[in-house]
């Protein structure tokens, strides 16, 4: 009985499955951690993956860190060393805790962790042959701290057997690790992620109810991108909840934003999702413009745009326009000012076609962008110099004693001079920017292609309706003293204008290309003044004279073609590098890693932009920013300035604006401390206007 007993234990015990057997390395023990590498099966099969992972068990009180550390730590690291053809993955981070040390914010875990690392195995694996174990050799660093913190390393060997892979006994590790691992995009509920350039991070998940989320933090995979021991806020709404953070030294706008985002619903359960944030708009409202009101602003805008100081050389050959409806009947006044107005709608409408087109092609560009081409300039200078010679009575256009682009005072080409006119006027008046422009601009450029040109036609209308009104209302020409000898005198007077508008471009080229760029463009002025006063050699003159004069022109011309061709491949002048120390103005280049590390501070920043060829910038600059009082309020208030210099192409500075919804400059932000909403100021600058702001903002300051 005994016997028979004792041999039906023996039949159950062999029929019963067998325990799992624990495949475990050594140990690395010390008073802080105990440390091993686990597999997560308990044996290998060449050409299937292989799991294994990092157990650290860690002493009460201490902790270790995730691949993000945070403001202060490091990372495990691990060195393998794999047979020929195997591969290990990256670490599989579980969810980290946060850990605060006084100003300090880290990430990491406490207690026990696994690691888990996914190793892939070739079908074959040399030099074993059939059924010999593999053995994995790993070489960990990992940092614990507590009070102290302690960097330690090992090495692990872990051997396993070929055959079937089953569940280990440290199987349950990888799924507690799992299912504290965050969740992707393409394993669960999608996401849909932004971030502002002020770092407003906004999640929409349609379907979401605002009550569900408690609480929620945010943590970048890569370090510096955020201040990590700044508060985040919290708004939650229908469909989706924002983060406010803090931007840091490393954060890139239009980089985006990776990491995990941990929520904490009404019933206090916690998820952890992976995200990638895309570049996003500026959290600074901004009201959508209804199609009335942007037109209504473009409208506004334009007829503005005739008083920024960018149109001043034009309004020299305006002027004689006016004066030259003196002489005429109100149709041929009419007629000069619809072929003017023609002229502007004209060149509005090529430059919205040009804006759209290379912004299609990926080209980051804005209003003016012509501007900061050296050849444009040079080439603008060039005309605004052949245009003053003109008034200056050099030369004569279409057979007239001294005859202008705009003065409509020959029977010859009168209505093409006044569209040349009204062209000319909209390429220098770009440089500017007038009250109501950058949002209508911002607005149009946003809007689908119809709506882009009415925008653009609307700005043109504005810009040319004082001229129209004054040719339409009777009795107004009659106001006007009769032509006469005196109209000789105003052009030649009015000339000097545009002579200092091309001493003033010939800076702006100074700028752009360098000492290089200024005498090739101050020789192309040389080559178009010789080859017009050839012109009015030829004109006063006959016989070989004329042909003489011709000839010498054209070979003028010409040159001057070269040169511009010249221009076109002068090295662009390099500015110094940026630096944070204070300008001559007491500012500092604007960079957005600089804008980043003053706001992750919380210090106030007052932002420019500006250019060299944007005359109501330096009109600002003269009359409020360069004032004792507004310096000594930047002082007072620990508030820095920064300035861009947008005269070059900078896609840094463009994308800043854009991210604004601007498109031009001037721009003038600032930003008051303690992370409080930026505020975007006036395009016409006043002393007084910007002490009302930063008083406020030193107010806001206050404890």
């Amino acid at each position: 009985m005994t016997a028979r007993l004792l041999a039906l234990l023996l039949l159950l015990a062999g029929l019963a499955p067998l325990p799992a057997r624990a495949l475990e390395s050594n140990v690395a023990t010390s008073p802080r951690a105990q440390v091993s590498l686990v597999s997560e099966s308990d044996a290998f099969q060449p050409g299937q993956p292989l799991r294994i992972g990092l157990r650290l068990r860690m002493a009460p009180g201490w902790y270790t860190y995730w691949r993000n550390p945070g403001d202060a730590g490091a990372p495990a690291e691990f060195d393998f060393q794999l047979p020929e053809g195997a591969t290990a993955g990256p670490i599989a981070w579980p969810t980290p805790t946060r850990h605060a040390t006084g100003p300090v914010m880290s990430y990491g875990y406490e207690g026990e962790i696994l690691l888990p690392v996914t190793l892939t195995l070739p079908a074959t694996l040399p030099p074993l042959s059939l059924g010999e174990p593999l053995t994995l050799q790993l070489h960990a660093t990992w940092l614990v701290c507590e009070r102290i913190c302690v960097p330690e390393e090992a090495d692990f060997t872990l051997t396993l057997p070929s055959g079937t892979p089953t569940p280990s006994a440290e199987a349950p590790l990888f799924a507690t690790a799992d299912a504290n691992t965050p969740h992707t995009a393409a394993t669960n509920t999608p996401w849909q992620a932004e971030i502002s350039p002020e770092g407003l991070l906004s999640l929409r998940l349609p379907g979401l109810d605002a009550t569900q989320v408690r609480e929620a933090w945010f943590a970048p995979y890569a370090w510096g991108q955020i201040e990590h021991s700044a508060p985040q806020t919290l708004t939650t709404a229908e469909g989706g909840f924002s983060l406010a953070l803090r931007p840091g030294t490393e954060f890139r706008h239009q980089a985006g934003l990776a990491g995990i985002v941990v929520v904490t619903d009404h019933t206090g359960r916690t998820t952890a999702m992976e995200l990638a944030a895309t570049p996003g708009p500026t959290a600074i409202p901004a009201a959508t413009l209804p199609l009335w009101q942007l037109v209504a602003f473009a409208l506004a805008a334009g007829m503005i745009l005739n008083l920024m100081p960018c149109v001043f050389p034009v309004l020299a050959m305006k002027a004689i326009g006016l004066a030259a409806l003196a002489g005429k009947s109100r149709g041929a006044a009419l007629a000069q000012a619809g072929a003017y107005a023609a002229g502007v709608l004209a060149t509005f409408l090529a430059l919205a076609g040009t804006l759209v087109a290379m912004r299609a092609a990926g080209s980051v560009v804005g209003w003016g962008f012509q501007f900061q081409s050296p050849v444009f300039v040079a080439a603008t200078a060039w005309l605004l110099l052949a245009i003053g010679l003109n008034m200056s009575g050099l030369y004569a256009i279409g057979g007239g004693r001294v005859a202008t682009l705009g003065a409509g005072t020959t029977q010859r080409g009168g209505l093409l001079g006044s569209f040349l006119t009204g062209l000319l006027a909209v390429l220098v008046a770009t440089p500017c920017t007038a009250p109501f422009m950058g949002a209508a601009i911002a607005g149009a450029l946003a809007a689908p292609l119809a709506v882009t040109l009415l925008g653009f036609l609307a700005m043109g209308a504005g810009f040319a309706l004082p001229y129209v009104l004054f040719a339409a209302i009777p009795g107004f020409a009659r106001m006007l003293p009769r032509p006469g000898a005196w109209m000789d005198i105003l052009r030649q007077a009015l000339a000097f204008p545009m002579y200092a508008a091309a001493v003033w471009l010939l800076w702006v080229v100074s700028l752009q290309a360098g000492p290089t760029g200024v005498l090739t463009t101050a020789s192309g002025m040389l080559l178009v003044a010789f080859a017009l006063w050839a012109v009015g050699l030829s004109q006063s003159r006959g016989g070989s004279w004329r042909r003489l004069g011709t000839a010498s022109a054209l070979l003028a011309g010409l040159g001057a073609i070269a040169v511009l061709t010249t221009l076109a491949t002068t090295p662009t002048a390099t500015a110094a590098a940026p630096s944070n120390q204070p300008q001559p103005d007491a500012s500092e280049p604007f960079t957005p890693r600089r804008l980043a590390e003053l706001r992750a501070a919380g210090t106030p920043v007052f932002i420019n932009m500006t250019a060299a060829w944007c005359v109501t910038c330096i009109v600002n600059e003269q009359v409020a920013l360069a004032q004792p009082a507004i310096r000594q309020a930047f002082a007072a208030g620990n508030i820095t300035y920064l300035k861009g210099d947008w005269t070059r192409r900078d896609p840094a500075i463009t994308e800043y604006l854009r991210a604004l919804g601007r498109d031009g400059v001037p721009l003038y932000v600032l930003y008051p401390g303690k992370a409080a909403a930026p505020v975007i100021l006036p395009q016409i600058l006043t002393e007084a206007r910007l002490l009302q702001e930063l008083a406020r903002t030193q107010q806001g300051d206050q404890p």
